[in-house]
């Protein structure tokens, strides 16, 4: 059943503005009486993503409004900015800043979202923090006598989670496309099993779907034999090894042909490599060096090279403003100052903003090999 988009979310909130304190069992019934059939997974991976941003965990399973945020509130956190060279730092809530920002005063969107939603939850931040697995971390095995970061597994999502992601990015994508101006080219990294939920999504939020870029990249994910019975199995891998990252490729509709568009809002393409060379969409990568990750220690930072071949491409023009509304370490923020764009980062975690303070001027100041182009 199709339902507008923020409803289960205003429903969660309405609820517990008038009741004050409920239990999970609580909260999913008074949604589900209001809206129909909800899943109780959804209400449970809602309110994991926005603890404690909007919610507060009084006891186990009992969760009640941060003060403040009566009926109607939205989630922005007390924004602060910070200037890093051309780039703009906020600590904020992207959904709130998105709201309140001007309309049509971005030129073009580079993110790496929390696309697992769950590896972004308090909890399991925790986990990562302590480098545990469980839950949706896969603690790598170890290589060369160096034990490796856990990285998260998507193929733990049920259809509660499934279902919160698809609400998730239909609100993303509409906040997107009342930011952005005509044309506004729109990258968002994704895995391969992820990808078509967001880009269904944020298809239906009204962005048009202009296809996938590829990063040629290792990944740790799949090619395990099977759990618990490797040795029975010892020529069985359970999916193939990844061996490519999918960034889902939207756009703004544009404003009439492609050349008014560039005429009056200077994007709806993407900048040449060349005069003889156009920006291809498979690009070859390589993990992220250990020197940068040294400097930015982020569970998903994705190399200079790769992110400012990314950047540079995305305002034809080279004229207008980069945005990353899950700005993390800040990865794209230095990408673009690099490459001598303006840009916009938007990250909640007070964690990942000050550490964002700090490496974007380190990243950006590195020398990168250039990526050869396919």
């Amino acid at each position: 059943m199709r339902r507008a988009p923020g409803s289960v979310r205003d429903s969660i909130v309405g609820y517990l503005a008038a009741a004050e304190c409920a239990s999970l069992g609580e909260i999913h019934q008074a949604v589900a009486l209001k809206l129909g059939g909800v899943a109780p997974s959804s209400i449970r991976s809602y309110i994991n993503l926005n603890t404690p941003a909007l919610f507060e965990r009084t006891a186990r399973g009992h969760y009640r409004l941060r003060d403040g945020h009566g009926e109607g509130a939205g989630i922005e956190a007390q924004q602060q900015t910070y200037y890093l060279g051309k780039s703009t730092l906020i600590h904020a809530d992207c959904f709130g800043w998105l709201r309140d920002c001007a309309p049509r005063s971005v030129q073009a969107v580079v993110t790496d979202p929390p696309y697992g939603l769950l590896e972004y939850t308090e909890d399991e931040q925790e986990k990562l923090r302590r480098g545990m697995g469980g839950g949706v971390w896969r603690v790598p095995p170890s290589f060369d006598g160096h034990r490796r970061s856990p990285l998260p597994r998507f193929t733990v999502l049920d259809e509660g989670a499934h279902a919160a992601l698809h609400d998730f990015f239909l609100e993303f994508g509409r906040l997107v496309l009342r930011a952005t101006v005509p044309g506004a080219n729109v990258i968002v990294a994704s895995n391969p099993l992820l990808a078509h939920l967001v880009a269904g999504a944020m298809t239906q939020a009204g962005l048009e779907l202009r296809g996938n870029i590829v990063r040629l990249v290792m990944t740790m994910r799949g090619g395990d034999r099977p759990k618990n019975a490797h040795l029975e199995f010892p020529d069985v891998s359970v999916m193939p090894r990844s061996m490519f990252e999918p960034w889902v490729v939207l756009r703004h509709p544009l404003d009439g042909r492609v050349q008014d568009n560039l005429r009056k809002w200077k994007t709806g393409g993407f900048r040449r490599i060349s005069a003889d060379k156009p920006f291809g969409d498979v690009i070859k990568s390589n993990p992220t060096p250990v020197g940068e990750k040294r400097i930015a220690p982020h569970p998903s930072l994705k190399p200079q090279a790769f992110l400012r071949r990314l950047v540079y491409a995305s305002l034809p023009m080279g004229d207008g403003i980069v945005l990353d509304p899950f700005a993390g370490s800040g990865s794209t923020l230095a990408a673009a100052n690099a490459v001598g764009y303006e840009s916009i980062g938007v990250e909640r975690d007070l964690t990942y903003v000050t550490m964002a303070r700090s490496v974007v001027p380190k990243l950006a100041a590195l020398s990168v090999q250039q990526i050869d182009p396919i």
